[in-house]
């Protein structure tokens, strides 16, 4: 009862056959999930957009301005203030029957404490529109 020679008397070379079952069964798996996705992919929601027009803003109320410079000094409307007659120039502004907005213009080296600090003064006395004025021209 034998079961296996230990003779070498066969073709011993290697095979040199690439396997392509696996790699059949690999693309047809991708294919289908292919399928399955692409419908989703151009799926399109109409909307009905409002239409917009080229007439400029027209604005009531002249907004405030707050000018900070890199050491950390503030302006008023062009006028150097203190943080306490900041605040009462924003208490004053609130009152207003429309309240205006707010804009910030500051140093790109401005320390982001003290402008924070003008913004929360700003809340905290009524002030809720804040813009910040940049310069648009590229540098």
């Amino acid at each position: 009862m034998a079961f296996g020679s230990m003779e070498s008397g066969g073709d011993d070379a290697p095979l040199a056959e690439i396997n392509m079952v696996p790699l059949i069964d690999v693309m047809l798996v991708l294919l289908i999930i292919f399928m399955v996705t692409a419908p989703l992919l151009t799926h399109a929601v109409k909307l009905d957009l409002p239409r917009a027009t080229s007439e400029p803003t027209v604005v009531k109320d002249e907004p405030l301005r707050v000018d900070i410079n890199v050491a950390g000094d503030v302006f008023w409307n062009g006028h150097k203030v203190s943080m306490e007659q900041l605040g009462e120039n924003f208490a004053g502004a609130a009152e207003r029957a429309t309240k205006p907005e707010l804009l910030i213009r500051a140093d790109k080296l401005t320390h982001y404490e003290k402008l924070a600090q003008v913004m929360s003064l700003a809340a905290r006395n009524g002030l809720s529109k804040i813009g910040f004025l940049t310069d648009p021209r590229e540098q």
